[in-house]
């Protein structure tokens, strides 16, 4: 197989534009940026800070600001379905937050786990009772021979 040299076609580099280098450059004086304006000044190209509406006032501050939300003080349980439990304990094992984090199925950070019904479980597990565990969940563990604390 023969090497082959690539080439850059003709005409698709250029001289770089020098701006601002007297008048005969072409580009000299107002140096491409036309009279005047925001976008003629230094550092006035896209606003001077996101959000910014050319001096009308921006959106964030027409908009009402009241209200509380409590979004920053909600609880945020993480999911865990059956399946997982399923695929990663053996039977007659105990589910705690210790032994999530040791198989992986859970963060060291993670402080709120809910167990969830998603998928079959045949497998006799203890739960502990530190975990959250859904109605339906607690009926197929229990259906199973398992038992929740």
């Amino acid at each position: 197989m023969s090497e082959m040299i690539l080439k850059v076609p003709a005409g698709a580099t250029r001289k770089h534009k020098r701006v601002g280098r007297g008048q005969g450059s072409g580009y000299g004086t107002t140096a491409g940026r036309g009279t005047k304006g925001q976008k003629a000044r230094t550092g006035g190209g896209a606003g001077p800070y996101p959000g910014f509406e050319g001096g009308q006032v921006p959106l964030y501050r027409r908009l009402a600001t009241r209200g509380f939300s409590n979004a920053r003080y909600s609880l945020i349980y993480i999911p865990l379905n059956l399946v997982s439990l399923e695929r990663v304990y053996k039977d007659g094992e105990e589910v705690n937050m210790e032994t999530l984090f040791a198989k992986g199925l859970i963060k060291k950070n993670e402080k709120l786990v809910k167990i969830l019904a998603g998928g079959e479980i045949k497998k006799k597990l203890k739960v502990s009772a530190s975990l959250k565990v859904s109605k339906m969940a607690k009926e197929k563990i229990e259906k199973a021979g398992g038992s929740v604390a």
